[in-house]
Order: C-alpha cells, then sequence, then structure tokens
C-alpha cells in the first residue's frame, strides 16, 4: 500500500528524527537521494550541464548539496538564487567548495540571462518552494518555471513541485511542471491527487528514516492489496453463498446503461444478478443468466446488495424503493440527482455514492470547476454531509469514508475510460463487489482499481467503448491475482 502524509504530520516526524541524529544529517540524507535520482535520469554526469532553482527554504538546501555532489562528479552546476541573501548557507558553501556557482536570479550573464541558461541546461533541479508553499509561485519565480518548462533537459522537482499544495493538490496559481519528483520519507497527499499529480510527472520515493503514525491522509492499494480483497469462491459455495446483486438502472430512452451496468456485475464476483426495471428485454438478449423481474426492487427477490440510477431518468419511485432496503446500496448517475439526501442519512445500511466531478458540483452546489480543483476536499465534504462512502470518479478517483481516516486513490486507469458508458459499468462491478460482502470502501476502491486496469488491458492505446472495458475485467482481475 502507498501512503501519503500531511505536511503537519511529515514536519513533526522530520523534528523528532533530526533530534536523534547529528546537525545536518537528515539533509545530507535527503541530498543523497536526490543526487542518485538525477544522475539515473541525466545518464552522463561529467561533463553535463545542471541548473538548481533555489528558494531560502530546506528544499534550497537540498538542492545545494544535490548539486554540489553532481558537482564532484565532473557537472557542470549553477545555482540560480531566488533570494540570494536567504540561501542555505552551508549549502551553498558545499556548492561552490565542489566548483559549482551561484547567479542572483535577476542577473544578466555573459552570453544571455538566466533564463537562456535554464533552456540550454542538460537538468534542472527545482528547489523553489517547500512543501508547505500555498498559492502558485510568487512573480519572480513564474519566468523560471516557464523557462524550465521550455528547457531542452529534464526538470526534476525537489519533494514537490515548486507552486502545487501538498496536502490537498491543488494548483492556484504558476507551478512548475517536472518529469521526476524525488520525493523523502512518504508521498505527499498532491503527488497522487490532480490537478497537482500531473505537475509531479514520476515520482521516486527517498527513505530517510521517519517515523510515522499508522493512518495516513491518503492511501492508493497496490496489486497485493487487491489481490487480498478480491473474492474468490471456496469449494462450498453456491451462487446465493457468493451473492447475489440487484440491478435496479435504465429506462426506455436509456436501456443500454442498464445493460452495462449488468455486464459490470456479473464480472464483479457476486453469483447471481437480479435486474429489475424496463430494459429487460435488452438485458436478457445480451446477458441470458441474469434474473430479470418488472415486479420493482421490492419483488425482485433476496439480494445482498443493489446499484441503482444508472439511465434512471426521472424514475425516483425505484430509487427510494431501493434506498429503503436493508442492505449496501450504490446510488450513480441519475440516482445521485433523485435520492433524497435526507433518506440517505437515515440509512443504516452502507451507501455508496459515485458521482463524477459535475454531478459533484451539483450536490454540493458549487461550479465544476471548484471540485476539479479541490477534489480532496470535495470528496470529504460529500461523504460527510450524505453520511456515505463517497467514490469521486475523474482523472484522479478518490474513496472517502464518512467516519474520516485515510482516503483511497486509485492509482489505475487511463484518459480513455471518459466514454459513455464506463461509469456504469463501475457501477455494476462495485455493487457485485459490495454484494459478495466487501465493505463500502472496499468495494470502491478495489472497483476503480480493477475497472481502471480494464480499462488500460482494454485501449492500449486506442479509443474503447464501455462494453470493451466490461469485457477486459476478467482479464483485470487474472492480472491483480497473478
Amino acid at each position: 500500500m502507498r501512503s501519503a502524509y500531511s505536511v503537519e504530520t511529515v514536519r513533526t516526524a522530520e523534528r523528532e528524527l533530526m533530534a536523534r541524529l547529528p546537525e545536518g544529517a537528515l539533509m545530507q540524507r535527503a541530498a543523497a537521494g536526490l543526487a542518485a535520482a538525477c544522475a539515473d535520469l541525466v545518464g552522463r554526469v561529467y561533463g553535463s550541464r545542471v541548473v538548481l532553482l533555489v528558494g531560502s527554504g530546506d528544499n534550497g538546501g537540498d538542492a545545494l548539496y544535490a548539486g554540489a555532489r553532481l558537482a564532484r562528479r565532473g557537472a557542470g552546476v549553477t545555482a540560480v538564487l531566488l533570494a540570494p541573501e536567504r540561501a542555505h548557507a552551508g549549502g551553498l558553501a558545499a556548492l561552490r567548495r565542489a566548483g559549482g556557482r551561484a547567479v542572483d536570479a535577476g542577473a544578466a550573464l555573459g552570453g544571455g540571462g538566466v533564463e537562456e541558461l535554464i533552456e540550454r541546461a542538460d537538468l534542472v533541479v527545482d528547489g523553489i518552494i517547500g512543501i508547505g508553499g500555498k498559492g502558485g509561485l510568487r512573480p519572480d519565480a513564474v519566468p523560471l518555471a516557464a523557462a524550465a518548462e521550455r528547457s531542452r533537459g529534464a526538470v526534476v522537482a525537489v519533494d514537490l513541485p515548486s507552486g502545487v499544495e501538498a496536502d490537498t493538490g491543488e494548483v492556484r496559481g504558476a507551478a512548475v511542471r517536472a518529469e521526476l519528483t524525488v520525493t523523502f520519507g512518504t508521498h505527499k497527499p498532491g503527488l497522487l491527487i490532480d490537478p497537482a499529480r500531473e505537475y509531479a510527472g514520476s515520482v521516486r520515493l527517498v527513505d530517510i528514516g521517519l517515523e510515522l503514525p499508522a493512518e495516513p491522509e491518503l492511501e492508493a492499494l497496490q496489486h497485493a492489496d487487491v489481490a487480498e480483497l478480491l473474492p474468490v469462491p471456496r469449494a462450498e459455495s453456491d451462487k446465493y453463498r457468493r451473492g447475489v446483486v440487484g440491478i435496479a438502472a435504465g429506462s426506455a430512452r436509456y436501456p443500454g446503461a442498464a445493460v452495462l451496468a449488468v455486464a459490470g456485475a456479473l464480472r464483479g464476483g457476486a453469483g447471481a444478478v437480479r435486474y429489475v426495471g424496463p430494459a429487460g428485454d435488452a438485458v436478457i438478449a445480451r446477458y441470458p443468466e441474469t434474473l430479470v423481474s418488472d415486479r420493482g426492487p421490492k419483488h425482485a427477490g433476496r439480494v445482498q446488495a443493489w446499484v441503482t440510477g444508472p439511465g434512471a431518468g426521472d424514475d425516483a419511485a425505484t430509487v427510494g424503493e431501493v434506498l429503503a432496503a436493508d442492505v449496501p446500496v450504490l446510488v450513480d448517475a441519475d440516482g445521485l440527482r433523485l435520492a433524497d439526501a435526507a433518506v440517505v442519512r437515515a440509512r443504516r445500511a452502507p451507501t455508496l455514492m459515485t458521482p463524477h466531478a459535475g454531478e459533484a458540483a451539483a450536490l454540493l452546489g458549487v461550479e465544476r470547476r471548484e471540485v476539479e480543483g479541490a477534489r480532496l476536499a470535495a470528496a470529504r465534504e460529500l461523504a460527510g454531509r450524505y453520511g456515505a462512502t463517497v467514490l469521486l470518479k475523474g482523472s484522479t478517483t478518490l474513496v472517502a469514508d464518512p467516519g474520516g481516516g485515510a482516503v483511497r486513490v486509485n492509482p489505475t486507469g487511463t484518459s480513455w475510460l471518459a466514454t459513455a458508458g464506463s461509469g456504469d459499468v463501475l457501477s455494476g462491478l462495485a455493487g457485485s463487489l459490495l454484494a459478495a460482502g466487501l465493505s463500502a470502501v472496499d468495494a470502491a476502491s478495489v472497483g476503480a482499481y480493477v475497472h481502471g486496469l480494464a480499462g488500460r488491458l482494454a485501449a492500449e492505446g486506442a479509443p474503447v467503448g464501455a462494453h470493451d472495458v466490461a469485457d477486459a475485467v476478467p482479464e483485470a482481475w487474472r492480472n491483480v491475482l497473478g
């Protein structure tokens, strides 16, 4: 499991560790890891041109000490100081002893200015702002970030790209775009959540010996974690012991939503799928193993979980009937609009809501861009407001529990999943996992993981339809189980 911790937690752990170490030892650990990552990226260190963008904080010190290590290996290293009078004194002295040089960010150099120096570099190291920075880059740093983006060389961020917010993943102004981010001790939430994640590039974690609490701010499941959670039938299992999921979805106008939700459910681990709604003929034509009823959710027969909402149109009565059931319920699409918030909050059985950013914005009464710019806050607020587990879909899919605790972030997926019906497949898949006995948080995060992996496998760099994603779920499942 990959974990991320807040700035406050990281700083507390750093202070506790520094109290036990010789002065400067922790920064040297970070600088050694940063220098090694830079060397790996640039390939041939000797003769390479390295530019350090150095602010006044510890990230600037990390960059200076790493630059000194690269200079001792034959790199030509220049530190561009945004605040020369406040640059890390020890790091600056180490760089100069190693043969590196330092210039004022506002200096005019022979043969061109600082921006041209950055553009010609083989490697640019971003040490402008530390993990406590908020509100984007200061005006004097914006031209340097722009030059780094134009540079022919790679850009490496120290701990976190300057200008992004560590705890939230928000980007409220100009920020550095990195090819690689070298982070120390633990991941920071902003490295895992868009929009900040896209600025970080690849992320390399350097262990510097921090002792961190058991519960992180964010956690991302990996293959091994998902493999432990996937339901696998035992010798004595039958279709009822494996769980039965009910799908109350679709309408005369949107029968395909029902078909796709059933497709996801059939591949999600439950033993049987019951379908209730007006698209029964379309469902049976494609999936004859489905148990179809037109008598409404109350009379459909026993289920261990329900999925409602995909393609429901204005059928509030069916959504309300499903929410009245005493089993776990997944609410998606039209169901999110039709569900009564008070009814959802009053439910005793688990509820899982799966909005995309637009739907979440409507539920919260804000603009879509506010949700997309602050995804973590939106997921947490929705979960608290509705007393439900929330799976917020999008470029970064998040799963937040109403009881608080670590938010899960999904590491799989592809932009090709942004296609009509893909969310219906996810709803059926996660609903089936609910019926198989997984908690709402586990069903949501495992469902998102397998769905995202199926999307990658189905797409292979080309457009796909939602039915292709559903068909790839068994391959994704086998991939996880190894």
